[in-house]
């Protein structure tokens, strides 16, 4: 077969408009690093859209009907978008459904230490990384802080020219002979991935007694609690054991206040920091943190705001917990949205178990996740025939899973015919791929999990190099293919 560049098949104004769609998808990037802030900027931007909340118009008693737009979050970490369309929801949606979850570091709930005059985070890696890949790199620490009397403190430490950050420090190449000789898998332990947060001794300096300094009004608040965690842990006032820890304890006192016990109730994640930079002298490539799978996401969201009115009531799911199994509360495998399905037939007057599960039998999906594009550097990890390479157009994977399709959904022929056709018909570049090398491994996507309801589901996205490492590449042309692939399933895919 042969393959389009996208790029090629461009005129200058397509060209333009690719490039103009990418900066507001960089901003994304820069502005929601974790789930919790993916769901707020994502949520501004459904508001602005004339999407309204699903909980409050089921509190004022309201109705839906044709052409409303609302949303529902669940635990701020995942949201699923409606716009109602003309047909009967019995008849099923068209779904686009992605996550907004990224590999990272995560901080543990006892995760203030000291070792060797330095204060660290210990951390817990989330989703699927190369660990050594996280060493001696700048890292930003983001996310909540939720206090006993439920009051919140947020985090965004690393990200602004004048933010300190952190890092999680590598051995010099000099003492390296052991460590060069260890397998990849084994050169960084999980455990090893503790963040440095700090090397300064936090010291009372002057001579009144550990009473006086307690009550001393020149000591900042910060510096009161560290005298008195002091004293709780049996130390003598001004001694330096242990005093880089307590001069991180005054910090976070004065600045969040927040105390060492807070982290119980904390979620912070330690990311890469820094901003979505264009790669390549022609600026056609995109690379960032996080890309898999809010490179789908973004698209998505755009999609469903830009759709005109519409037959098949659009949806867009954007969820958490999909690097880890898409398991919790707020995962594909909740019922949170078959919850937000039941209540959005209900406010339409339609609602009954029978009604909501042949619309979701009926329903067709897009579940768009990111596939591996092809990397001449390791060729030999791919079929080149049927691997996606950047530039060409939106991906589709009939099957994903591994090894013989274990674990995989496997699209039906019919349904995948009917996606050719519309687009075909709109003018979208589109390819095929699998991932990798049928013995090398695989990966999942939520896709098998909707697949459960009996509808059509598929999985596409946009080729990634680099994917899960800190730092991901993309192709500015793939991911306005994904927006316009996107568009043109919500408003033109009928049910099969």
């Amino acid at each position: 077969m042969n393959r389009k560049n996208a790029w090629a098949t461009y005129t200058d104004k397509q060209a333009k408009a690719a490039y103009e769609f990418c900066e507001g998808y960089k901003k994304f990037l820069d502005d929601a690093k974790t789930e919790r802030e993916a769901v707020d900027v994502l949520v501004g931007q459904a508001e602005e859209e004339g999407f309204r909340e699903l909980s409050r118009i089921m509190e004022s008693g309201e109705t839906l009907k044709p052409g409303d737009k609302v949303y529902s979050v669940w635990m701020n970490k995942s949201i699923v978008l409606f716009k109602i369309g003309t047909d009967p929801l019995e008849k099923g949606m068209n779904i686009l459904g992605a996550h907004i979850d990224s590999p990272r570091l995560d901080v543990k709930q006892n995760p203030l230490y000291e070792d060797g005059g330095f204060a660290f985070l210990d951390t817990h890696y989330y989703g699927g990384i190369k660990k050594y890949l996280y060493v001696a790199m700048p890292l930003a620490l983001h996310g909540v802080i939720v206090r006993k009397d439920g009051s919140t403190a947020i985090l965004n430490v690393g990200e602004d020219e004048d933010d300190p950050v952190f890092f999680v420090s590598d051995l010099l190449i000099h003492l390296s002979q052991e460590l060069m000789a260890k397998k990849a898998s084994e050169v960084v332990a999980g455990e090893a991935l503790d963040i440095i947060i700090g090397h300064k001794p936090f010291v009372i300096k002057g001579g009144k007694d550990d009473e006086e300094d307690e009550e001393d009004e020149t000591l900042t608040r910060g510096q009161q609690y560290a005298v008195r965690a002091e004293k709780e842990e049996g130390a003598e006032a001004k001694k330096i054991k242990g005093a880089v820890r307590r001069g991180i304890l005054a910090i976070l006192k004065d600045e969040y206040d927040v105390e060492e016990d807070d982290f119980i109730s904390a979620e912070l994640e330690v990311v890469p920091a820094g901003k979505a930079r264009d790669a390549g002298l022609d600026r056609a490539m995109i690379l960032a943190y996080g890309q898999d799978d809010r490179v789908c996401s973004y698209p998505s969201m755009r999609a469903i705001c830009e759709v005109g009115d519409v037959e098949r009531t659009s949806c867009c799911i954007l969820v958490d917990k999909e690097e880890i199994g898409s398991v919790g509360a707020t995962g594909m495998k909740s019922h949170f949205f078959e919850n937000a399905v039941a209540e959005v037939m209900n406010l339409l007057g339609d609602y009954s178990e029978l009604k909501l599960r042949r619309c979701l039998a009926n329903s067709c999906m897009l579940s768009s996740d990111v596939s591996a594009g092809f990397d001449p550097t390791y060729a030999s990890a791919f079929e080149k025939k049927n691997a996606c390479v950047l530039g060409g157009g939106i991906v589709f994977n009939k099957f994903t899973g591994s090894r013989g399709k274990s674990g995989s959904n496997d699209a039906n022929a019919e349904y995948i015919a009917e996606l050719r056709r519309v687009l075909d018909e709109e003018g979208v570049v589109y390819q095929t791929a699998e991932l990798g090398k049928v013995d090398l491994g695989g990966g999942g996507t939520i896709a098998y999990i909707l697949a459960l309801y009996g509808m059509n589901v598929i999985d596409s996205g946009v080729a990634v190099l680099n994917m899960h490492a800190p730092w991901e590449a993309t192709s500015k042309a793939d991911v306005y293919e994904a927006f316009r692939g996107y568009v043109a399933f919500l408003e033109k895919v009928r049910a099969v």
